[in-house]
C-alpha cells in the first residue's frame, strides 16, 4: 500500500455522502453553529474523505472545543477538559479527548503511536474517526439556536 495514494472517487464520495446523511439527520430545526467551528468542520470532513484517520480525531476535538466555547460556554479561557465535560451532552468525550492526546502528545513511557500502526491498523483508525465524526456532529447540533 502506498501511503500517498489518492483515495479512489468513488470511496471519496461513499464517505462524504455518508457525512453529508449525518448532517441531515442531525440538523433538525435551528442550530446556532461557530463560524471557527465550522471552518475546522469543513478541513475535517476533507480528512475523513482522504482517509487520514488520525487527522479527524485530532481535528474532533478543535472543532467540538471550538464550538463550545462560542455558543456554549462563551469563554476563551475555561480549559478543554472542563469546558467538554461541562457543555458537551453526548456520551464518551473523555474516550475522545484522551485518544487525541495520545495521538498529539508524546508519552516515552508508553508510546500508543507508532509508525507501523498505520500500516497495520487502518480500520481501528477508521473506526475511531467515523466516531469522532459522529460525536462532532452531534456536538454541533445538540442545542437548538434562535
Amino acid at each position: 500500500m502506498d501511503i500517498f495514494e489518492q483515495t479512489d472517487r468513488d470511496t471519496w464520495n461513499t464517505r462524504r455522502e455518508w457525512v453529508d446523511k449525518e448532517l441531515q439527520d442531525a440538523e433538525i430545526g435551528c442550530h446556532l453553529l461557530s463560524d471557527h467551528a465550522t471552518a475546522l468542520f469543513m478541513d475535517m470532513q476533507l480528512a475523513y474523505c482522504a482517509g487520514a484517520w488520525i487527522s479527524v480525531v485530532v481535528m474532533s476535538v478543535s472543532v467540538i472545543d471550538a464550538h463550545l466555547r462560542e455558543t456554549e460556554a462563551m469563554d476563551n479561557c475555561i480549559g478543554t477538559a472542563k469546558l467538554l465535560d461541562e457543555y458537551y451532552e453526548g456520551k464518551n468525550i473523555n474516550w475522545l479527548r484522551q485518544l487525541r492526546n495520545h495521538y498529539v502528545h508524546l508519552n516515552m513511557n508508553k508510546n500508543i503511536l507508532k509508525m507501523n500502526d498505520w500500516f497495520d491498523n487502518q480500520l481501528e483508525f477508521e473506526m475511531n474517526a467515523t466516531k469522532a465524526i459522529k460525536m462532532t456532529i452531534s456536538a454541533l447540533f445538540q442545542n437548538p439556536g434562535i
